[in-house]
């Protein structure tokens, strides 16, 4: 059986397996990457192996055909809390030329998965965890800088959770005030720009083990995704 670096239940899901069998699987591949299948139950082992099975198969190479980094698990929770932000009260009543630092915090972040275009399977989204604290870090530094603001920041994820099935974690698991919202002035939001760019883009190069022999040059400045 050949060996992929990514998990593969969004195909398991398109090609219409039932939702707590792609959760399961999930989990399972999750464990078999960690540890192995040698402390598997039979029946796990057996519903890994269907799972392979009904997969498409993989091409000639050993990889399956790549899947796009906006289709990418990681990316795309990311991209609905940005989503979501945007389309909040606090953001659709801020005063000209202010600024909500999470939706920076949170564009620069896919700004750089777009970038440097990782694999985001399961060793990517490990490291990534630690980007955890260092965006509540980047946020109360720009909280001094500005006013501060409400948003429900588990209003996205049970929004999603209603209509589908998700193993999708909070953003802020390990916020002091889970509802804060720090509004920043052009000038401060152009500068604390500047400073996460930096930040995350030399967080990610750094973890990320698919980026380890990354030949890329930081993007330039004016660099946007298509």
């Amino acid at each position: 059986m050949l060996k992929v670096d990514e998990c593969r239940a969004e195909e398991l899901k398109g090609i219409g397996w039932p939702p707590e069998d792609v959760r399961r699987y999930e989990e399972l591949w999750e464990y078999r990457q960690r540890w192995g299948a040698i402390n598997l139950e039979r029946d796990e082992r057996i519903f890994l192996r269907k799972a392979d099975t009904d997969l498409p198969k993989l091409q000639a190479h050993g990889k399956a055909a790549k899947k796009a980094t906006r289709d990418k698990s990681h990316y795309r929770w990311l991209a609905l809390y940005l989503d979501a932000l945007k389309a909040s009260p606090p953001e659709t009543e801020l005063d000209e030329g202010e600024q909500g630092a999470w939706p920076i915090l949170l564009e620069e972040e896919l700004r750089a998965l777009d970038y440097y275009e990782p694999v985001l399977g399961l060793p990517d989204t490990l490291k990534a965890k630690a980007l955890i604290p260092l965006r509540e870090q980047w946020v109360e530094q720009a909280a001094a800088l500005g006013r501060t603001l409400s948003f429900d920041f588990q209003a996205p994820l049970e929004a999603l959770k209603a209509s589908t099935k998700t193993s999708w974690k909070p953003l802020r698991s390990q916020a002091i005030d889970p509802s804060s919202y720090p509004v920043l002035p052009s000038d401060a939001a152009q500068a604390f720009r500047a400073q996460v760019r930096q930040a995350i883009t030399a967080q990610i190069l750094s973890s990320f083990p698919s980026l380890k022999d990354t030949e890329k040059p930081e993007p330039a400045d004016d660099w946007q995704p298509r």
